[in-house]
């Protein structure tokens, strides 16, 4: 089994390792918890890493493979921390059609990491996603909140000047 390992290291505290051992102790004996729990865990962490996930597995007497494959089954859940400036493309068909894989390509190798991925100084993450509901403006993407809509890969250097502060 192929693990997916971020470029940024587990910092996680002694403060989130208290909440989700607490969150494991009240859930853990409830049948069918285990989604629950790594909700929580991602709430608590903001991310599923491979050290959380070992967390649960322990806590619950399961394998790792088992959350593991929850956790890259389930779309909600995040293997890799989001940056500052999370960046989504949306993928749906509108924006398909109207070239959001060159968005894709163009941020792959400007940011120098794949969809699902964070730069090593936390500051970008990037995402594909499908429809947003901006069809009219395709092919779109977000950072954070601000979106931007009628793109070519040419407009991808600009927007992450923006925010290269």
């Amino acid at each position: 089994m192929k693990k997916h390992a971020s470029s940024i290291p587990f910092n996680g505290t002694p403060e989130q390792e208290a909440k989700l051992k607490a969150v494991i102790e009240a859930k853990k004996n409830i049948e069918g918890s285990l989604m629950s729990i790594m909700q929580e865990a991602q709430g608590i962490y903001g991310y599923l890493p491979l050290e959380v996930q070992s967390m649960i597995a322990e806590g619950l007497g399961i394998s790792v493979e088992e959350v593991y494959g929850i956790a890259t089954f389930y779309a909600q859940f995040a293997l890799s921390p989001k940056g500052k400036y999370n960046i989504s493309v949306c993928l749906g068909t509108a924006c398909y059609v109207k070239g959001a894989q060159k968005l894709i390509d163009r941020l792959i190798e400007v940011l120098g990491i794949q969809p699902g991925e964070c730069t090593a100084d936390g500051k970008f993450s990037l995402e594909a996603c499908r429809c947003i509901g901006a069809c009219g403006l395709a092919p779109v993407l977000t950072v954070n909140e601000d979106v931007y809509g009628r793109l070519t890969e040419k407009d991808i250097d600009g927007i992450i000047a923006k925010y290269a502060d």
